[in-house]
């Protein structure tokens, strides 16, 4: 990678797939002026007219699956198996956030009193600047870019090095459809210059997805123009199964939960606490299932595990199985049988680690990748008192045949959702949000449109 532009190479093989040069700074200047411009238009598009245009959008998108799965997997390393799944969630949340819309942003009726029409208005920001990870690059993407477009913004659209072409197809189907010069554009830059651009005069609003370090950077870029941000900064995710957990179940939930796309999910399950009296049957039951996974070339549509997006990210992971043996961890998955592990590669066995504690990296600082420690527990109390023992709180998922013991646990855990019976999932029509490190601000439902929108009364009196 040079200053004038970049290479992205696949985990699967080292290739190259695809080169890319950095925007100059007088391109950036360009798309954010285009942008600021456009806005003054789009703003005055009926939200009606915006839904259809976003609907367009999204059916010339999806007719594309094939291609866009296989570019993912090129670039960033995800089963060919899976990939597709990314595809249908674009166009799940896309479709919901269209389909309220209109609801979502119509004026709030405030009441009647005599001689006055009162309302308040939601007002768009402007331009929106949306920084996409290389994990999940349509899924981060999908849930500030849509509704911002919906609710009147444009959108600087700046994806990961590792997946440049997600940006690029997402602009490709707005424009294919007709939409405005500058109303979404992308900009292949550097870390620097995306830091300057938060600092310049005309974003109106930052969307970022990713690690908390940068996050705090974006924040300070941010706060010296006193602008708003949402933050999606990840997760430490946990598992409680319950005494009256249905067994089969959570185990085949919580090995996909842990294992699906390597790992590298912001609220994938990192450590589960289990019942003792489950513990020794929820233990076998998942080093059996997990022994089961084939790692290797995720193009081969046999293979559920793929690299890791770099060697450099599978060697962060050894480090922290390494430590935790050497605190009296133990390994319940033998590396050596899986072919394709190889020290050095992004190409990392799935592993399970028991006689772990808190006291290890492996349990509280967030890994993005495939292990995850099992721990007994001797009832709720401790369960959640485990739980909260993190500086993340993104998501959890409890594993229990009593719904109201789950509603009653969930309000005690701190964390942005809380699930029963399944985990590692974004339902478009909940609001998606962190607490703690995990972020701040929040995306989908109909309570997404309050964070790219600022409230605007009106106070009209009548005379006469």
């Amino acid at each position: 990678m040079t200053t004038e532009g970049f290479s992205t190479r696949s985990p699967i093989d080292g290739t190259e797939v695809v080169a890319r040069a950095y925007a100059r700074p007088a391109d950036v200047r360009a798309a954010l002026e285009r942008g600021v411009a456009a806005q003054k238009g789009w703003k005055h598009v009926p939200v009606k007219d915006r839904v259809a245009l976003v609907t367009k959008a999204v059916d010339a998108f999806v007719k594309k699956r094939d291609v866009l799965a296989e570019e993912i997997t090129r670039q960033m390393g995800r089963p060919i198996s899976q990939s597709p799944g990314e595809v249908r969630g674009f166009e799940e949340r896309a479709r919901y956030m269209a389909s309220v819309a209109e609801e979502a942003l119509a004026d709030v009726d405030v009441g009647k009193k005599e001689g006055f029409t009162r309302f308040i208005r939601r007002e768009p920001l402007g331009v929106v600047l949306a920084i996409a990870p290389w994990n999940y690059p349509f899924l981060t993407a999908v849930n500030s870019v849509v509704p911002a477009l919906l609710a009147g913004n444009t959108v600087l659209l700046r994806h990961s090095p590792q997946t440049p072409l997600a940006a690029e197809r997402i602009v490709e189907a707005f424009r294919e459809v007709g939409a405005p010069d500058g109303v979404l554009q992308f900009l292949h830059t550097t870390d620097e210059d995306t830091d300057k651009l938060v600092e310049t005069p005309g974003v109106d609003f930052v969307a970022f997805t990713g690690s908390v370090r940068v996050g705090h950077l974006i924040q300070q870029h941010a706060v010296r123009r006193f602008i708003p941000v949402g933050l999606e900064l990840g997760g430490k995710d946990a598992a409680y199964v319950r005494a009256d957990a249905n067994l089969e179940h959570a185990i085949e939930n919580l090995v996909d939960g842990a294992f699906f796309n390597s790992g590298q999910s912001c609220c994938g399950i990192e450590r589960i606490y289990v019942d003792a009296a489950l513990y020794d049957r929820f233990v076998e039951g998942y080093v059996a299932l997990t022994r089961q996974y084939r790692l290797g070339n995720p193009l081969d549509p046999s293979v559920n595990l793929g690299p890791l997006v770099r060697a450099s990210a599978a060697d962060f992971v050894r480090a922290q199985i390494a430590e935790a043996i050497a605190g009296g961890a133990r390994a319940l998955v033998d590396a050596k049988s899986f072919a394709a592990d190889s020290p050095g590669t992004p190409y990392l066995a799935p592993q399970v680690l028991v006689g772990v504690d808190h006291t290890m990296r492996v349990m509280t600082e967030e890994t993005f990748g495939p292990v995850v420690g099992v721990m007994k527990v001797g009832g709720d109390d401790e369960a959640v008192r485990l739980i909260n023992d993190s500086p993340y709180g993104l998501t959890s998922a409890i594993w229990t045949s009593d719904e109201s013991a789950a509603a009653r646990i969930g309000s005690e855990l701190q964390v942005g959702t809380v699930f029963q019976n399944r985990c590692d999932y974004l339902d478009p029509a909940l609001a998606w949000t962190g607490v703690k490190d995990s972020g701040r601000g929040c995306t989908l439902s109909r309570l997404g449109y309050e964070t790219l929108t600022r409230p605007k009364s009106f106070h009209l009196r009548r005379l006469g």
